[in-house]
């Protein structure tokens, strides 16, 4: 198949992006497909279209490419109008699919989604509904809340009607206060009092106009992939130290990660069944993956959804998928013949 990767962009996690990218292209191309790595937003100034996709291609150059507008990007953002850059959309349209390695803002929120919808160019992962959805945590709560998904308490606030007093929402210390439509654990931060309560409200508002406070559950972190409506064998997430925040994520050794999780048999069904009914509840289609905190007591709590979760061979998908005898290429192949069932 003719296959763009399509990564980078404008997020807060355009780094990670490249990354997942990177893999993602070499993966498809090793299992013999003709894949192309290609910045959505810096896209490539000089391409032949009928060429693009024919003959050697080195990845790991078209990955120093893009990050050769890492620097640029907020100089790029003030001078351009339109979010795809030069010959994307016309590369997207001669591929057979676009493989979305996209993570954040205008990327995981369904935008993109919604405009492929309307070229009628094929993408892998969730329509721009289920992602818009999952986007938004205020609304993700809100859904797991009406299809019985068990959720920690929690409120949105604007900064127009932010209050710095905590009581007004009925909710006690330690809170975590997190940005609406994050990702990568930016802008998410635990708080035992109030100093800390409204230093976090000013950071959170410094990314975004909405943030979810929600209470703090002490105990273990977890996340189950939902693959064409499956769930996958449960990752149990351990960081050495503080919680699984953007450094704990992608820094090499500071988190341990069990796959499959030391769960007895009706913990593990309990939560797979959970991470199946939230996938439903936000209406994903393809995959995505569930992230679930569990207390002492065996609670269990389902945090957001994930709609391009990160696809490094190392990243938790493919731990996942490896539990079950599948490879990393053969499950990038697999991500894409799910998501082709869209358009049957």
């Amino acid at each position: 198949m003719k296959i763009v990767v399509l990564a980078g962009g404008t997020s807060t996690e355009r780094d990670v992006s490249i990354v997942s990218g990177t893999g993602v292209c070499k993966a498809l191309r090793q299992k013999g497909h003709q894949a192309i790595l290609v910045d959505v937003f810096a896209g490539l100034e000089s391409v032949k279209l009928e060429a693009a996709f024919e003959g050697d291609y080195d990845v790991e150059a078209a990955a120093e490419y893009i990050k050769s507008f890492n620097e640029r990007i907020q100089e790029l953002e003030k001078q351009r109008r339109d979010f795809f850059g030069p010959n994307v959309v016309a590369l997207c349209k001669a591929a057979d699919i676009v493989f979305l390695a996209l993570h954040g803002e205008n990327g995981e929120n369904g935008k993109v989604q919604a405009a492929f919808d309307l070229m009628k160019i094929k993408y892998t992962g969730t329509g721009h509904t289920g992602s818009a959805m999952a986007m938004d945590k205020g609304i993700t709560k809100a859904l797991f809340q009406m299809y019985q998904v068990p959720t920690p308490k929690g409120v949105t606030m604007t900064v127009k009607n932010r209050r710095n007093d905590l009581s007004v929402h009925g909710m006690d210390f330690p809170v975590v206060v997190k940005t609406c439509c994050g990702g990568s654990s930016i802008g998410v931060y635990i708080v035992q009092d109030q100093e800390a309560y409204v230093k976090a409200l000013d950071e959170a508002f410094s990314y975004e106009e909405e943030v979810v406070i929600e209470e703090y559950i002490q105990g273990k972190e977890y996340t189950v992939a939902v693959v064409d409506g499956e769930a996958y064998p449960i990752v149990l997430i351990e960081p050495v130290s503080g919680f699984y925040d953007y450094k704990n994520k992608y820094q090499a050794g500071a988190t341990i990660e069990t796959c499959p999780a030391p769960l007895d048999e009706e913990k593990t069904r309990k939560m797979q069944e959970y991470a199946v009914r939230g996938y439903k509840a936000l209406a994903l289609q393809a995959y995505g993956r569930l992230d679930f905190m569990m207390d002492e007591a065996g609670n269990m709590y389902c945090l957001e959804a994930n709609t391009l979760p990160g696809m490094t061979p190392t990243s938790l998908i493919p731990q996942e998928a490896a539990a079950l005898g599948m490879d990393y290429p053969t499950l990038c192949e697999h991500l894409i013949e799910v998501s082709l069932k869209k358009y049957e």
